[in-house]
């Protein structure tokens, strides 16, 4: 065993590789060639598995077990599977359990048919209890890979030869990465020897303990070069020399893959970006009025003036007006229903998103040929009404909003004003379009788009709402409103308490279209 690496070799070997950049990328290309070759082995096993999604998620395992200890990078290879496609997770699991293990398990027998005496001498007193063990747990993930088969024979596999055969090819290709680094350094190994040293060093990392298996990859890499006669420091400089570029490429590609291909494995944070076909449109009688629903919390201050301000008419239809009392303390529901309004109270405090979606659902369900929504403080003028569901009935657009900064804002505090803007900037950003306006409470959706609607947070809806619709195809438009800021009672916006709820939620809808 070498104590000490042969500077000079290895200086040599790096010298080689910087001036023959060719030679690294091939090495390089032969490496990830062996990672081709076992996600195609692993999509014969999963046939619903994407060859780039497999291919991603053992280049995650391989880069973690770079940076993790006791091979804990392993698991990732199911997590990614897992959270980025529709295999199951006792599929994933069991896959890759005897997948691994037929790959241990090769690449001993590839040792052992490669140079019998050298391979058992070397890895023989630690290797065969390793591979026993491997080939035990192998074993019994192919039971169970067998017994999810038997469920799902459609989408799960058991190994044929032609995935033996890709695991086996594999390995020829990471011996090639060992002749190139050997050569860099002077050493002269046959493809024979190669192999060898491979196995050998292979082996050794499946009892590896260290991140990358530092330290018994180099110590085994050169037991089995002075088990063929070469130098032990020489040996050590390219057991480096390998490693270190093992190492590069496991990084690189480990990285990769946590955001390609999409989705990556930390999930979607913007909109997909492909065209949506527009969902089809629901049948309106030709009586159907227009529904405009306020959700309202204590606002008995406010609600009377705002609810007098409502049109009769819009477009040439009926507008009836809902007020969704979320569970108020004062008399925000007897007002409502003085000014004509129809009430449905809640018994407790709900939210504001669970209101929008209670009066989404009223109005889908009450074939209104629009459904609009207002707050009920008199920041939004109620008499615009017009403004947002022209566009819905003249069938150019499903979700109107309308738009604050579009029309004339009368008075907004200014870290109001700085905080809609950045949080809209925010919202153009996820959703892959130009957005004035995301945080406005005036809003409008045609039958469908009401019918379709999802608010999956009840503290608030503007963001989630607008991303649900957009990920399902329905045609946005803005429209410019007049705006003033309230003059009786209080906003119930918090900026922290704001962020801690809807970023979450906001993270949740991207994941979940």
């Amino acid at each position: 065993m070498a104590r000490t690496v042969d500077t000079g070799a290895l200086t040599t070997g790096l010298y080689s590789m910087r001036s023959a950049p060719l030679e690294v990328i091939l090495a390089m290309g032969a490496f990830g060639a062996a990672f081709l070759l076992r996600a195609s082995a692993w999509c014969r096993v999963l046939p619903g598995l994407g060859f780039a999604q497999s291919l991603a998620a053992i280049h995650l395992a391989l880069g973690a077990n770079h940076v993790l200890p006791m091979r804990l990078g392993e698991p990732l290879r199911v997590v990614s599977v897992v959270r980025r496609t529709t295999v199951r997770f006792e599929a994933a699991a069991a896959s890759t359990v005897t997948l691994r293990a037929v790959d241990i398990v090769t690449v001993f027998g590839i040792g052992c048919l490669t140079a019998p005496r050298s391979f058992l001498r070397i890895a023989g007193g630690w290797g065969i209890p390793v591979v026993l063990v491997v080939a035990t747990v192998g074993f019994l993930g192919l039971r169970w890979l067998r017994r999810v088969a038997r469920f799902d024979s459609a989408s799960v596999r058991l190994p044929g030869p032609l995935a033996v055969v890709l695991t086996a090819s594999a390995w020829l290709f990471e011996a090639a990465v060992i002749w190139q680094c050997a050569r860099w350094t002077n050493l002269d190994l046959t493809a024979f020897d190669a192999l060898l040293v491979t196995t050998v060093a292979v082996s050794a990392q499946v009892v590896a303990i260290a991140p990358s298996g530092f330290g018994t990859y180099e110590a085994a890499s050169v037991a089995a070069y002075v088990a063929l006669g070469h130098d032990a420091g020489a040996a050590l400089a390219a057991a480096l020399t390998a490693h270190g570029l093992k190492t590069v490429y496991s990084l690189i590609a480990g990285g990769l893959a946590v955001v390609s291909p999409r989705p990556g494995l930390l999930g979607r944070f913007r909109l997909e970006g492909d065209e949506r076909a527009v969902p089809t449109g629901v049948e309106v009688a030709s009586d159907a009025p227009v529904l405009l629903f306020m959700p309202a919390l204590d606002e008995e201050a406010s609600v009377g003036a705002c609810l007098s301000r409502v049109p009769d008419m819009v477009c040439g239809r009926r507008v009836e007006v809902l007020v969704v009392d979320d569970g108020s303390r004062d008399g925000t529901a007897d007002i409502a229903r003085e000014h004509g309004a129809k009430v449905v109270s809640f018994p407790e405090t709900c939210g504001l998103g669970a209101g929008v979606r209670f009066g989404l659902g009223y109005g889908a369900k009450r074939g209104s040929a629009a459904v609009a929504f207002c707050d009920a403080d008199e920041e939004y003028p109620p008499e615009e009404l017009e403004r947002l569901v022209a566009p819905i009935l003249a069938g150019e657009a499903d979700y109107v909003v309308g738009s604050r900064f579009g029309g004339t804002i009368e008075h907004m505090r200014p870290h109001r004003r700085f905080g809609n803007i950045v949080l809209t900037k925010a919202l153009s950003f996820v959703a892959r379009r130009s957005i004035t306006d995301g945080q406005s409470g005036y809003r409008a959706l045609s039958p469908a788009a009401a019918a379709s609607a999802e608010v999956i947070h009840d503290f608030n809806y503007a963001q989630v709402l607008t991303l649900d619709l957009l990920a399902k195809g329905f045609r946005y438009r803005e429209v410019p409103i007049t705006y003033r800021f309230r003059t009786t009672g209080s906003s119930f916006i918090r900026l922290g308490k704001y962020l801690r709820r809807v970023v979450p939620a906001v993270y949740r809808e991207l994941n979940t279209v």
